[in-house]
């Protein structure tokens, strides 16, 4: 039952990205051919959002519900992570789907993406199995 809050976070969301016609493949397709603003528009406010909310859970030192401090660790920047981000943005680009609302596209009755989600758990399994292997 303590999980179910989750669950009703997770539907809401999902409701607010078909809304706002964040997982439409054709919203997806102008936005990687620079036809139009929408989703850089949001894309842009959720990082704006993010630096905002960092910002202010370092500066005023922010505690988990449990009372736990909050630590951010620093990332190292390394070439791995212009190839990853290479490869998410190719499959992003060639399926007309973020891993984001992969839910709420199979949820909404695109139940081909169910290919798509697949595969995006395989990948994440295969890069755990090679991983020691790539650039960090």
């Amino acid at each position: 039952m303590t999980k179910f809050k989750f669950l009703l976070l997770g539907f809401f969301f999902g409701v607010i990205l078909i809304k706002a016609e964040v997982i439409s493949w054709f919203r997806i397709q102008e936005m990687f051919r620079f036809q139009a603003f929408q989703m850089y528009g949001i894309i842009g406010s959720a990082v704006i959002i993010g630096m905002i909310s960092v910002w202010l859970i370092k500066k005023y030192n922010v505690k988990t519900i449990k009372g736990e401090p909050i630590v951010i660790a620093p990332k190292q920047f390394s070439k791995g992570n212009i190839f990853g981000g290479l490869m998410f943005g190719l499959g992003w680009a060639m399926t007309g789907a973020c891993p984001g609302p992969l839910f709420a596209l199979i949820g909404s009755g695109l139940l081909v993406i169910a290919v798509v989600l697949l595969s995006a758990i395989f990948g994440t399994y295969m890069y755990g199995v090679i991983k020691d292997k790539l650039p960090h």
